[in-house]
């Protein structure tokens, strides 16, 4: 049980260290990655607490993590669709959707959903260690390791859906790779499952992010000329992604992950 605590409180502090640096390169603008490591961060702090719903503190941090996620979306996906176009040639598009980068940034560093999450992070150890003075997170392990399974199998159970919807396994792939990075004391995943699970995290974000420049298109005029390569691109990862989830169904189906 002390063991897990540790190990628990370890992530919470990295994670805590990661986020405020996250902050400081967003106040002054110091590089691109800025918003998509603090997007990152908090994603892996979100994996890391979803088992311990029902915890003391846990309710709280979720709450602040989601919101931060809800605030940073729309940004990201604005640098992601510019540093795109600009590759691709549409250079003015590109830059139009960069525009005011620093104040972006510097509005999300000193936002009140990052300075709330900061702060709730920062408790968080000490709820963890007065519940288990407490003897309130009696058989931690075993609470983690439930909750994991429970993710593993309703990720199994999505791939073997012949109506699966990608959006949705785009999102439990997404929980149970970085839950499984979060925990890895379990062995969820040997080395060959991680590899899958990225290349699929992969390939549905490539698919997902044709499909919402589509959309943007249909609404933005200087988009037009983008659709046809777009679409194009789309049905190209559709096919990708499908054998992907194909293969992932298949490594699933034969590991029992955790045995």
């Amino acid at each position: 049980m002390s063991d897990m605590i540790d190990h628990l409180i370890a992530q919470i502090i990295t994670l805590h260290v990661r986020l405020l640096a996250c902050r400081e390169r967003l106040a002054v603008d110091t590089d691109s990655e800025a918003l998509h490591d603090l997007r990152t961060s908090v994603r892996r702090l979100r994996s890391l607490v979803r088992p311990l719903r029902g915890l003391p503190g846990v309710e709280p941090l979720e709450s602040a993590a989601k919101a931060l996620g809800t605030l940073t979306t729309p940004l990201r996906d604005g640098e992601v669709l510019g540093a795109a176009l600009i590759a691709q040639g549409a250079e003015q598009a590109g830059r139009r959707r960069l525009q005011g980068r620093g104040p972006s940034y510097a509005s999300v560093a000193h936002s009140p959903q990052l300075t709330r999450l900061l702060a709730t992070v920062d408790a968080f150890p000490a709820f963890v260690r007065g519940a288990e003075r407490d003897g309130l997170i009696k058989g931690l392990d075993k609470h983690i390791e439930k909750r994991l399974r429970k993710q593993w199998r309703k990720l199994a159970a999505a791939l073997q859906d012949p109506e699966h919807d990608r959006h949705r396994l785009r999102l439990l792939i997404k929980r149970a790779r970085y839950a499984d990075e979060a925990y890895p004391q379990f062995g969820h995943a040997p080395k060959k499952l991680q590899r899958t699970l990225k290349r699929a995290q992969g390939d549905l974000g490539d698919w997902h992010d044709r499909l919402q420049w589509l959309l943007q298109a249909q609404q933005h005029a200087d988009l037009a000329g983008c659709m046809s390569g777009w679409a194009h691109e789309l049905e190209a990862a559709e096919r990708r992604s499908d054998s992907t989830l194909d293969a992932l169904g298949e490594a699933l189906a034969h590991h029992k992950p955790g045995q």
